[in-house]
C-alpha cells in the first residue's frame, strides 16, 4: 500500500483548528508499513511510551492475532503547525455492540497502553489539546467508539495526557513493586522471606548444571518457549481455566516478539529462565525498556522440583537482576494472584475511556463503559468474585 492511499483525511486547512489546540493535523493510517518511519521516531529518548507499544511489539501482534481476529489498523498521527509528530495512538478498528470500535492494538497482551508522545508536548498537554485530537478522530474518520483500556495514569516521571479525557477506574489493578535507586536488597523482598527461599532454593542447587538466566541466542529461546508451550497448557487445565494460549496466532505472536531483538540489545519479550541440565524449572517472561520491567507470562515445572517454589525464586532473581541496573519499577501483570502480592505491595493506578465520537457511538460506549464498571465492582467484592468463579468452574 502506498503512503498516500494508507492515510486518509489528513487535515489541510489549519484554520479548521481551534487556535487553543497545538495539534493542527492528524493523519489516519491504515497500516503499520506506513506509519513506521514516524512510529520509530517517537520511540527514542525525546518521547514517552510503555514497552507494550513498541514498533517491533505490536507489528508480530497485529500479523499473528489482530488481522486473524478481524482487527485493521488505525494508527492516529497527529502533528503541530511545522509538521513534526507529536503522538501517535497505535489503535486497531472493529465492530462491537453495532458501532465501530476503535481501541489499543495488543489486545489482552499489553498490561499497559498508551499513546507514543513527544515528551515535551505529553508534558503540557491540554485538555484543549485532547479535545482537538478526538474531535480530528470523530470528523475525520468512520469510527464510532473510542474505546482505551488499560492506561496508566503515570508512566516513568510523566503523566498520561490522555487522563485529561473523560474515564474510569479499570476493572483490575496491577500489582506494583516500586525500586528505589540503591536500596538495599532486604527493602525490595524482607530478609525473612529471602531465607525461606534460600532454604527451598538449597534443594534446586543441588541438580546438575542448576542456573538462573536470560536467554540470549535463538536456539535457547526456541527451547524454552517449545518447554512452556508444552507445560503451560496442563497447568491452565490444573487450575481449570482455558488455554489462551491455544487462540490462533498467541503462539506465533509470542515467539516472533521474544526473537526479534531491539536496537539496545534486549528483545521485545524477554524470557528469564530457572533450569539444570535434566530439565527448565520455570520461566518468566516480560517487556523492559530500562526504567521498568512488567511480566507477561509464566509457568513451572510439573515434575517434583516445582514443590521447591522454583517461580518465587526466579521472581527474586528477577526483582535483584533489576535492582542492579537501576530500575525504578517492576510489576507482574493485571490480576490478584496471591504470589503477586508477595512481591508487590501497591497497585499502579490505570483508566479507561469509552467516549462517543458519533451518534450510533453513544449506545455502544454507555455499554462497554456499564460493564466495566460490573467488573470492577465483581472483582473488589469477596462474595461476588466467589460466585462468579463457581460459575465459571461450573460451566468450565
Amino acid at each position: 500500500m502506498t503512503m498516500a492511499a494508507a492515510i486518509e483525511d489528513r487535515t489541510a486547512d489549519p484554520n479548521a483548528w481551534s487556535s487553543a489546540s497545538r495539534i493542527k493535523s492528524v493523519d489516519i493510517v491504515r497500516d503499520l508499513a506506513s506509519a513506521e518511519a514516524v512510529w520509530r521516531s517517537l520511540e527514542g529518548p525525546q518521547a514517552s511510551f510503555t514497552p507494550y507499544q513498541r514498533f517491533d511489539f505490536l507489528k508480530p501482534w497485529q500479523a499473528n492475532v489482530g488481522a486473524r481476529e478481524g482487527l485493521a489498523p488505525f494508527i492516529v498521527i497527529a502533528f503541530d503547525a511545522s509538521r513534526r509528530p507529536l503522538l501517535l495512538l497505535p489503535l486497531a478498528l472493529r465492530h462491537a455492540y453495532g458501532a465501530r470500535c476503535v481501541s489499543f492494538m495488543g489486545g489482552k497482551h499489553s498490561t499497559f497502553n498508551m499513546a507514543l508522545w513527544d515528551h515535551d508536548f505529553a508534558a503540557s498537554a491540554t485538555p484543549a489539546d485532547l479535545d482537538g485530537l478526538v474531535s480530528a478522530i470523530s470528523q475525520r474518520s468512520e469510527a464510532d467508539v473510542l474505546a482505551l483500556h488499560q492506561q496508566p495514569v503515570r508512566w516513568r516521571d510523566m503523566p498520561n495526557p490522555l487522563a485529561l479525557l473523560p474515564h474510569q477506574h479499570s476493572a483490575n489493578d496491577c500489582p506494583l513493586l516500586t525500586m528505589e535507586p540503591g536500596a538495599a536488597p532486604t527493602a525490595l523482598i524482607s530478609n525473612s522471606f529471602r531465607r525461606r527461599l534460600k532454604g527451598k532454593e538449597r534443594k534446586l542447587q543441588a541438580l546438575p548444571g542448576y542456573r538462573s538466566h536470560i536467554a540470549s541466542t535463538e536456539a535457547d529461546i526456541t527451547r524454552l518457549l517449545d518447554w512452556f508451550f508444552r507445560v503451560k497448557p496442563l497447568r491452565m487445565a490444573e487450575q481449570k481455566l482455558p488455554n489462551v494460549f491455544a487462540d490462533p496466532g498467541i503462539e506465533d505472536f509470542v515467539r516472533s516478539a521474544c526473537t526479534t531483538k531491539l536496537a539496545d540489545g534486549r528483545h521485545a519479550i524477554d524470557i528469564h529462565a530457572l533450569e539444570c541440565d535434566e530439565e527448565v524449572i520455570a520461566i518468566f517472561a516480560g517487556v523492559a525498556d530500562g526504567y521498568r520491567f512488567s511480566m507477561m507470562f509464566n509457568t513451572y515445572t510439573m515434575s517434583p522440583h516445582s514443590k521447591y517454589s522454583p517461580g518465587l525464586i526466579l521472581m527474586r532473581d528477577i526483582i535483584d537482576h533489576y535492582a542492579a541496573r537501576n530500575y525504578r519499577a517492576l510489576d507482574l501483570g493485571i490480576g490478584s494472584d496471591d504470589y503477586k502480592r508477595l512481591f508487590c505491595k501497591s497497585d499502579e493506578p490505570i483508566f479507561d475511556s469509552f467516549i462517543a465520537l458519533s451518534q450510533r457511538g453513544k449506545f455502544a460506549a454507555s455499554v462497554m463503559s456499564g460493564l466495566n464498571r460490573t467488573k470492577r465492582l465483581v472483582k473488589h467484592n469477596p462474595a461476588l468474585l466467589e460466585m462468579a468463579q463457581k460459575l465459571r468452574s461450573a460451566f468450565s
